[in-house]
């Protein structure tokens, strides 16, 4: 059974699909399951395979596994199997606790546009735990190492096709990159972001005014993107965007840490005593 768990968790990780794993992690008194006993169970609630007992206990750790992969947090229950009025409905006199742990795929980093921007984008994505895929004709394994995937025939941008957690980054050196935003923003991806000069930048967004457009989709263009680091080498400006996609992804604030503490306490300086030099 755990070979069967095993081989399944990994062609779903490898497919991208998000499930999680319930694990009988404590049992007292007669119940079904033992410690150990583990069930996959997909983003529906239904379970792929394994076991962590029957009837009530299931669909109560089915129902806690469908929430965990919509948050994306972990969960211990507490499964009451002796209470047929208020626990789980199957009187068999004991109980058990679960531990259910949702497993995500990690999201997606499209990066269009082959230059040296776009090669640290990729390095440093995947140092990120993103999923990098580079889409440009002029991209090789060579320069993209660490990508998962290098598309080089994708003349009209048509798979280039992001879902809502996922990082679009436009590095293409204004090789039809008004293009493939006007194909990003055809998706639900949040963070769609375009390099380029400010001249550049304003002719793409002009490009998509002209061509239906919608103000709110235009506004979700970055344009200039990245945070402010005073960024100059390529290397920095990837880093910068990187850091930006972190903070999104995160729920970070983009301010610095020592500053926040200050602000969460006060400026120590402002409650020491002042000292007055008294001559006699």
């Amino acid at each position: 059974m755990s070979k069967t768990i095993f081989e399944l968790t990994d062609q779903m990780q490898k497919r991208r699909e998000p499930f999680a794993i319930a694990t009988v992690v404590e049992t007292y008194g007669s119940v079904s399951a033992k410690t150990s006993s583990k069930a996959i169970i997909n983003k529906q609630g239904q379970v792929l395979a394994g076991w962590v007992g029957g009837g009530c206990a299931e669909s109560t750790a089915c129902e806690q596994a469908v929430e965990c992969i919509e948050t994306g947090k972990t969960a211990l229950l507490d499964i009451d199997l002796d209470d047929e009025m208020l626990g789980a409905g199957m009187p068999c006199g004991g109980g058990m606790r679960v531990y259910v742990e949702p497993v995500l795929p990690e999201p997606t980093l499209w990066i269009m546009g082959h230059g040296r921007v776009a090669e640290c984008l990729c390095s440093i994505g995947s140092l990120m735990g993103l999923n990098v895929i580079i889409n440009d004709m002029g991209a090789t394994w060579e320069k993209f190492p660490n990508a998962s995937q290098i598309i080089t025939d994708d003349i009209d941008y048509s798979t280039l096709t992001p879902d809502k957690d996922d990082y679009v980054v436009v590095a293409t050196q204004h090789k039809g990159d008004h293009e493939s935003i006007g194909q990003a923003l055809k998706s639900e991806a949040d963070y769609i972001a375009l390099i380029a000069s400010r001249k550049r930048a304003k002719l793409v967004l002009d490009y998509l005014a002209e061509n239906n457009f919608s103000q709110e989709d235009i506004e979700r263009v970055k344009a200039p993107c990245g945070i402010d680091l005073g960024a100059i080498t390529p290397e920095e400006i990837a880093l910068s965007i990187i850091s930006e996609i972190t903070m999104l992804r995160r729920k970070g604030t983009g301010l610095q840490r020592h500053q926040m503490l200050k602000e969460e306490n006060g400026d120590a300086s402002q409650d020491k005593p002042s000292l007055e030099v008294i001559s006699g």
